[in-house]
């Protein structure tokens, strides 16, 4: 980082910056390109099941998901996700972000991005909006070769908070002053922490925290 910021603003990617969920079209165009066998797509859409009906631990669900990347070269990875990029997630920028991005921009503020998607999705959406920090999942390699698990800790639910208390800590931010724009109750962890949540379209149990705690709901 450069030149001192007043604040800083950190952004979700999935359903806040982008209206699309980043994972699932990775995986319907893996499929689609040959690089995901059918067996892994049908555990993939099962896993995304447990998740949205909770009837898993969310951590143990996020941790299966990735294991389909399991022996692939990481520049298949890079290549399938620059595709999607192109493809569907330029195109899925809300309008209301790029205005909200230009108010904090004006006044001075340090924009990052804080999404549990992968690195090779986060960057160039992160190059394509002009934010250079970005904070998000790495999968771990070995010799170029995908693991199927990540580098450290999905950033994810209380992961999340760490990174951004973290983040903050580092460069000399208050969370009391800091914003987050997030649509999901898994980001409840880093929601609690900054001054300044924003809501964007939010799921039904995050929608009714933010209400009892009076936090902004933008509905896009």
């Amino acid at each position: 980082m450069n030149a001192p910021k007043s604040y800083i603003v950190f952004f979700d990617l999935d359903q806040t910056l982008i209206s699309r969920n980043s994972g699932s079209l990775v995986v319907w165009q893996a499929y689609k390109n040959g690089v995901m066998s059918t067996v892994n797509l049908i555990n993939a859409h099962f896993q995304s099941y447990l998740y949205k009906f909770k009837l898993r631990d969310t951590n143990l669900i996020i941790l299966k998901m990735g294991t389909w990347l399991k022996g692939l070269r990481h520049e298949v990875i890079d290549e399938l996700s620059k595709e999607v990029v192109d493809k569907y997630l330029i195109r899925s920028i809300r309008p209301e972000i790029i205005k909200e991005m230009g108010f904090h921009r004006e006044n001075n503020a340090c924009l990052v991005i804080l999404s549990s998607a992968i690195s090779s999705i986060c960057f160039p959406i992160g190059r394509h909006l002009g934010v250079e920090e970005i904070i998000c999942t790495t999968m771990e390699t070995a010799e170029g070769i995908m693991t199927g698990g990540p580098a450290g800790n999905f950033c994810f639910g209380d992961e999340k908070r760490i990174r951004l208390l973290s983040f903050c800590e580092k460069n000399q931010y208050d969370p009391a002053e800091a914003w987050y724009y997030a649509d999901s109750v898994s980001d409840l962890p880093a929601f609690e922490v900054v001054g300044h949540p924003v809501c964007i379209t939010p799921d039904k149990k995050l929608s009714r925290i933010a209400r009892e705690k009076g936090w902004k709901i933008c509905v896009w």
